[in-house]
């Protein structure tokens, strides 16, 4: 990451000018796009070209940051043997999870999702991505730098990538172990790397299913307001 680079600017690249009517059309077909966006938890163990997933993440790469710090790592993993490591090691924090840690308020809420403490997701999928939030850089020297904004930087480059994925034609899974500290040293990242989540990446079984409860989204006028 480049430090102490004057300000410099230049003008702006790939600008484009579309009509109202050109812009209300991809609007529409955009959300009609995302509308078929599902998490699912069924997946099949088809092969998926690294290609799409390297253009994925150059796409996540591509949001934008606090002071263009970009505070964020993606380890993927495609390794059999590392994936069994991480489905044992997050079903057994699920245990103890669903045996009475999340309370009985937690449990109430996940009850319409139908999820439980068995993960195979995390072995049968071609990828699994652990999002890494980094709390701090550090210079080809050696020396430490703060970053800024790294929770809201990485949310939204976890959804460019989320986004990109299922352009792709891939389904994923936002999983969320908890504690995930054991991510670091299982991915070889450094202590000032933060596991935030693991993204589940693949093709949907041919019996894969939604829950019910999932496909309820809130209306326009309740998530949002115009003043």
């Amino acid at each position: 990451m480049p430090q102490g680079e004057e300000y410099q600017a230049l003008p702006l690249p790939h600008r484009w000018t579309l009509t109202n009517t050109e812009m209300a059309e991809r609007a529409t077909d955009f959300l009609d796009l995302m509308k078929k966006r599902h998490t699912i938890r069924d997946f099949t163990d088809r092969p998926v070209p690294r290609q799409i997933i390297e253009d994925c993440l150059l796409t996540a790469g591509l949001a934008p940051s606090g002071a263009n710090h970009q505070p964020w790592h993606f380890a993927v993993i495609e390794n059999p043997d590392a994936k069994r490591q991480i489905r044992a090691a997050a079903e057994e924090e699920e245990r103890t999870f669903y045996a009475g840690r999340a309370g009985d308020e937690w449990l109430s809420a996940l009850e319409p999702i139908g999820t439980n403490d068995q993960k195979p997701f995390l072995e049968i999928a071609p990828y699994l991505i652990v999002i890494f939030a980094q709390r701090y850089g550090v210079t080809p020297s050696g020396e430490k730098f703060k970053h800024y904004y790294v929770p809201e930087s990485v949310g939204i480059a976890t959804g460019m990538l989320i986004t990109a994925l299922h352009n792709a034609g891939l389904s994923t899974l936002t999983h969320t172990p908890n504690p995930m500290k054991f991510l670091n040293k299982l991915c070889g990242r450094p202590d000032a790397e933060k596991p935030e989540m693991i993204l589940v990446v693949g093709h949907p079984a041919e019996n894969a299913t939604v829950p019910k409860h999932a496909k309820w989204k809130k209306s326009l006028e309740e998530i949002a307001t115009f003043i």
